[in-house]
């Protein structure tokens, strides 16, 4: 008969339906492919309220040790296709991820974005050798933020304030009370993360998505062009969907064409968001042989 503890033990290591469920159709993904599955999950859009609390949903380098705790013993000859729903993040996190997945699976790398995956989620995707989405998927602009405030924007506020008080001197009484707001040297923190990210994702678009194509640089020119100006996309959370991206010269998959492909990435992420939904957590990192990291409040 087993003891008081070894049954409290047993009940905490007991896998609920909501793991279960979502396990087995990660797995049922992978089976189908061939090749390993990670998801990466953030209940942004479930949970977003807790951010005025501090919690954060986007990429950070917390998230490292996930991946690194999902890809251990993963036989890496099998590629991976990488799940996102998130909102962005952190952009140093991101480079340091991208770097590592890179380092473990090469080249091999398929995006999937059933719903949407924005910012530096979007990055990740253009690090990629293709990117997998449904009609109903989308992704976003790439331009670096500075507290929720686009950097493009404050150039932009800083140019206009040059402008107007250099044709009119006393609208410098207005300007002052607005760029007061800002540091110093703001101005220049922002060009240079423009340049960080502009660069850092052409270098992975020519390494992967647009290895060895002649017209490498002019595809590649189009597409910072557009995800990386505040200008075109006029606003952060703008959600691109599957026809821009391609007509951008992004190399998107339809999800629409194998049907069976698309029922299973859509299982997982239905199960996905109803565990974010239903339980404590905010973030999961998970592979198909149900290994996890799972961050909760």
């Amino acid at each position: 008969m087993p003891t008081w503890d070894e049954i409290l033990r047993n009940i905490g290591s007991t896998v609920n339906i909501f793991d279960s469920t979502r396990r087995k159709y990660i797995k049922d993904l992978s089976d189908y492919t061939g090749r390993n599955t990670i998801i990466y999950y953030s209940a942004f859009l479930q949970k977003g309220v807790l951010s005025r609390q501090g919690v954060d949903f986007g990429i950070h380098d917390a998230d490292k040790t996930g991946f690194m705790t999902v890809i251990h013993n993963l036989d890496k000859t099998k590629g991976l296709d990488l799940i996102l729903h998130t909102p962005g993040g952190n952009v140093s996190a991101t480079e340091s991820i991208v770097y590592y997945l890179k380092s473990i699976f090469g080249n091999d790398i398929r995006a999937i974005v059933p719903q949407i995956a924005m910012s530096a989620g979007t990055m990740i995707s253009c690090a990629c050798k293709e990117i997998i989405m449904g009609k109903h998927s989308n992704l976003g602009p790439i331009d670096p933020q500075f507290g929720n405030l686009p950097a493009h924007g404050i150039i932009e506020e800083f140019e206009n304030a040059k402008k107007e008080i250099s044709s009119d001197p006393r609208q410098i009484v207005i300007w002052r009370e607005i760029l007061s707001k800002y540091n110093p040297t703001l101005i220049g923190e922002c060009q240079k993360a423009i340049k960080w990210a502009n660069t850092m994702v052409s270098q992975w678009l020519k390494d992967n998505m647009f290895c060895g194509d002649p017209d490498a640089d002019s595809k590649i020119s189009a597409i910072i062009s557009e995800l990386g100006s505040h200008a075109t996309t006029l606003s952060h959370s703008r959600h691109i969907h599957v026809d821009a991206l391609r007509a951008l010269g992004l190399k998107i998959v339809d999800m629409e064409t194998d049907n069976e492909l698309q029922d299973r990435i859509l299982s997982v992420h239905h199960s996905a968001i109803i565990s974010l939904t239903q339980t404590k957590s905010i973030k999961i990192i998970e592979n198909q042989e149900g290994k996890a990291f799972m961050q909760s409040v």
